[in-house]
């Protein structure tokens, strides 16, 4: 029995409920991606490494990452389930395997609740300024976020992704209006900067190395993370077995169409000249400053605005992701305990929400009463989101080599085995670059030994927790109605 044959209430009233079609599955992965917060950053560091060819960076991450979704989209068609990496590779490496992915993958959400929170009072910070309503401390923003989040998330999960489609669609909405009329200019001849419409965004300037390019597509690929997030939705999405892997290939399309397209715009509106790549390269909001150049400050603030809801979404997202995956890994693995429980009221992990939000408020706190800026607090958890969140993806594609090609009879065609190898090789670039690269500086030197020790201590759980692997084995087999490789032990 596959995962999409199981009863929709597990556990005797305390299963999740399974109400979600195929169009809010995909609002999960796109609101972690926050596509609108993402190009409101990401571009910058890009444009400083490689100049005018932004938009190839993206082009080479966008194919990059379509390798790597490979495993997702794959497996997600045979297991579903809440804990997303952590049944996938539960059903397909072990429960040791299962159980570390997603203890990886936990956190990374985690630490993108955080993110994106601190997010929501970046961009409100701005908004709130450019309308003239003062400087608001971006912590109390944050925190007002999420308490909306709160009540979100604790409620219908149908309201949940119906929103975060609604948020991101405002804000994505926002920026399209922004390019068609820097296209429109552009192509027009009355760009304000005099730039004609070239394809040269595809090209590196002379002098610049592949490996350069390579290594500027790296923030291209950052951009995507959390495109696998509608596979914790796996046990309330109907049809899972279908509608799961659409969602994470159509989310990656989509969004990949998307931030190549709206870096061509940027990299066109700031200018392909060395000053408008400089202004690009060191702008803090070059979607702002791109509005007030081509629209006028109104416009500029209803970016700010657009940005901040897509942070919101981010941060609902991630937080709906990470406690789903906790009351999965409680469920499975530590017997009935209140994480792994759902409320009756709304059917949503009400214990693992709490812990959830509870060490993402804490963190909030600790990085104000720290000092540190609202850019920062955005940038150091989601790096070390990141790193945990590529241990997740190496798992997950491994997992899905060894079920479709080398156990029992082969699901696809072998020739297909070069695309999770590709994915594989181009995760440990990335990670590479995201941990013992040269140009690292502190404190991103010491993510690394975070992280490390984090997975560590997984590895310590599962070695000395009597009874877990046995115990995860049984509640997939039984909970998702997998058949679940190297159950024993």
């Amino acid at each position: 029995m596959t995962g999409q044959d199981r009863p929709s209430e597990a556990g005797q009233g305390q299963g999740l409920r399974r109400e979600l079609r195929f169009i809010e599955a995909i609002a999960l992965s796109l609101a972690i991606m926050a596509p609108t917060a993402a190009m409101a950053l990401n571009g910058t560091a890009v444009a400083g490494l490689i100049g005018r060819a932004v938009p190839l960076a993206f082009l080479i991450a966008t194919i990059g990452v379509m390798f790597v979704s490979y495993g997702f989209v794959r497996l997600t068609r045979y297991f579903n389930s809440a804990g997303s990496v952590f049944a996938l590779a539960g059903a397909t490496l072990g429960p040791r395997a299962g159980f570390f992915a997603g203890w990886a993958l936990m956190a990374t959400y985690t630490l993108f609740t955080i993110a994106s929170a601190a997010e929501v009072g970046l961009f409100g910070q701005g908004f709130l300024e450019g309308i003239g309503a003062g400087d608001v401390d971006w912590l109390i923003i944050g925190l007002i976020a999420m308490v909306f989040v709160g009540i979100l998330a604790f409620g219908d999960i149908r309201v949940a992704t119906r929103s975060l489609l609604g948020i991101e669609g405002i804000s994505v909405t926002l920026i399209l209006v922004l390019m068609v009329v820097i296209f429109a200019k552009v192509i027009g001849g009355s760009a304000p900067n005099d730039q004609d419409f070239t394809l040269e965004v595809f090209s590196p300037p002379g002098g610049i190395p592949f490996s350069t390019v390579a290594i500027a597509a790296v923030f291209g690929f950052l951009s995507f993370g959390g495109f696998e997030g509608a596979a914790s939705l796996g046990e309330e999405t109907d049809n899972p077995g279908r509608n799961i892997p659409r969602a994470i290939f159509t989310a990656v399309v989509v969004a990949g169409i998307f931030y190549i397209l709206c870096m061509v715009t940027q990299s066109l509106g700031f200018g392909l000249s060395d000053e408008g790549i400089k202004r690009f390269s060191e702008s803090s909001s070059p979607l702002g400053d791109l509005s007030n150049d081509y629209i006028g400050e109104a416009f500029a603030d209803f970016i700010n605005f657009g940005a901040t809801i897509s942070a919101f979404a981010a941060t609902l997202g991630a937080a709906t992701a990470a406690s789903r995956i906790l009351f999965a890994i409680s469920r499975d693995g530590f017997g009935d305990n209140r994480l792994g429980r759902t409320s009756t009221r709304s059917g949503a992990p009400a214990g693992a929400l709490v812990v959830i939000m509870g060490v993402a408020v804490v963190a909030l706190l600790a990085y104000r009463i720290n000092g540190t800026d609202a850019v920062n607090a955005f940038f150091y958890p989601g790096t070390m989101g990141v790193l945990l969140m590529l241990v997740s993806y190496i798992v997950c594609n491994t997992g899905a080599i060894v079920f479709l090609y080398f156990r029992g009879e082969r699901k696809v065609p072998m020739l297909e085995i070069v695309i999770p190898l590709i994915a594989l090789a181009i995760i440990f670039y990335v990670l590479y670059q995201n941990t013992l690269a040269d140009s690292l500086e502190y404190p991103y030197t010491v993510f690394p030994l975070v992280v490390a020790g984090w997975l560590v201590l997984g590895v310590l759980i599962i070695a000395f927790v009597p009874g877990l692997a046995r115990r995860i084995g049984e509640g997939l087999a039984r909970e998702e109605g997998m058949s679940v490789a190297g159950r024993d032990g």
